[in-house]
């Protein structure tokens, strides 16, 4: 059985944890799976038995979702779903699996997703979009 609470007093802000990064007075984690990039209890995805968090591999984006049934198979911990394509779409698709899920972790989902997608999207133009080459002439 998982224990958040204590998980966080172990890891939390006088811990230690090997993802956290304090800059200017900023904590940030560094861990993969965390969703804001921000060292707290409500983002750490380790002190968080039901977590959720979009990730883009090779252009395609996935929704992950961790969840206390699967604690006991580390292999399986994370359940993997493939967003669509189209944004509208990929969003009802986050709707739809996080349904009975807090609205913090949906909502922030969502934004990790659009984030994504305006990367992703931005990539696309850049590679249709033809740049000139410079050629460097020898002189001898």
């Amino acid at each position: 059985m998982q224990h958040d609470d204590v998980i966080w007093g172990v890891i939390g802000n006088k811990g230690f944890c090997s993802h956290k990064a304090k800059i200017n007075h900023t904590v940030f984690c560094r861990n993969e799976w965390n969703m804001t990039g921000l060292c707290n209890r409500t983002s750490c995805p380790l002190a968080n038995s039901r977590y959720t968090t979009v990730k883009e591999e090779n252009g395609v984006c996935y929704l992950y979702m961790k969840t206390i049934e699967r604690a006991h198979t580390p292999a399986n911990l994370w359940e993997r779903v493939k967003l669509s394509e189209q944004y509208s779409r990929a969003l009802e698709q986050i709707n739809e699996h996080l349904m009975y899920w807090p609205k913090l972790l949906v909502h922030r989902a969502k934004q990790r997703y659009t984030k994504i997608y305006q990367y992703l999207v931005k990539a696309r133009r850049l590679k249709l979009r033809e740049s000139t080459e410079i050629e460097v002439v020898k002189k001898k």
